[in-house]
């Protein structure tokens, strides 16, 4: 029988460990060109810990300078394509090999660089990055097998027409008023489950990306809250194979400046742009 810590009536519940923040990057090499790949995984394990924090028995306990080194050493060989094939990688090999693990989470963020064009032809091996933009994948494996999800955050956002916000409540604090055309702008992020891993995550990925960014820009907005619908009811249309998203989609606010105490008219052209506060929008479209 398994030795239990002495206390009565407590017990260890749903706990975790892993690295976090584990940064790569990678040049692959290929004949013309060559690829720079930027990104930061973090790694969560689940399973039968408890003696680890109630005796101090480490026996069962794989270092996390282990898991630096391991995400570090497969990228050599694996990391070739896309984040989601090689998170996988990294899940399966983590799981596979320690029995002690009930579940594993791999978590990817890549920065994005893109190879400096001239002429209109791409450089071999200069780029250029600076871009809030970031792609992420998060992929989770237990006995049952793997589940992909992909998404991106950090997506600036905006356009100069088509939104419109009125017929709101207003109370005695109200002092917003309402209007037919303004900014909408907004930091995205989004995050999608697919239903199969042997998928193009890339092409998959690309498509999805431009259905948000084409709905986005012609879609009338009423409000975020509708356009964040709009969005994540064209994904689900076009894209079979994603079960659901969630986006999260702040309200970056663009304030019309008073020009009027100048003997002017601001006919939106003039604004103040204001990082705090600002409103939280958040939903998930689901599949019914």
């Amino acid at each position: 029988m398994r030795n239990q810590p002495t206390t009565m009536g407590i017990k260890l519940g749903i706990n975790a460990y892993g690295k976090n923040a584990i940064n790569l990057s990678k040049i692959i090499r290929h004949a013309d060109h060559h690829e720079f790949r930027q990104i930061s995984v973090s790694v969560a394990l689940e399973g039968d810990f408890e003696t680890a924090h109630t005796l101090g028995d480490n026996s069962r306990i794989l270092p996390t300078d282990t898991q630096k080194n391991t995400v570090y050493a497969l990228a050599k060989e694996h990391f070739t394509s896309t984040i989601e094939d090689f998170g996988l990688h990294l899940a399966n090999f983590f799981f596979s090999r320690n029995p002690q693990i009930s579940k594993v989470k791999i978590e990817l963020v890549e920065h994005g660089w893109q190879r400096m064009s001239f002429d209109g032809t791409a450089h071999t091996h200069a780029f250029t990055g600076g871009s809030t933009e970031k792609r992420r994948a998060i992929i989770t494996q237990t006995a049952q097998g793997a589940q992909v999800s992909a998404g991106l955050q950090d997506l600036l956002l905006l356009k100069t027409t088509d939104s419109a916000f009125e017929k709101y409540i207003k109370d005695e604090y109200t002092v917003l008023k309402e209007t037919t055309d303004r900014i909408l702008a907004t930091k995205c992020e989004a995050t999608w489950p697919y239903t199969r891993t042997d998928l193009d995550f890339e092409a998959t990925y690309q498509k999805i990306r431009t259905t948000l960014l084409r709905t986005f820009a012609g879609h009338k907005s009423q409000s975020v809250q509708q356009t964040l619908y709009a969005i994540g009811e064209q994904i689900l249309l076009e894209n079979e194979t994603v079960k659901g998203i969630s986006l999260i989609m702040p309200n970056k606010h663009y304030i019309p400046f008073n020009l009027e105490q100048f003997g002017m008219d601001n006919n939106n052209e003039i604004f103040i742009a204001t990082d705090e506060p600002f409103g939280y929008i958040t939903g998930t479209v689901v599949r019914e």
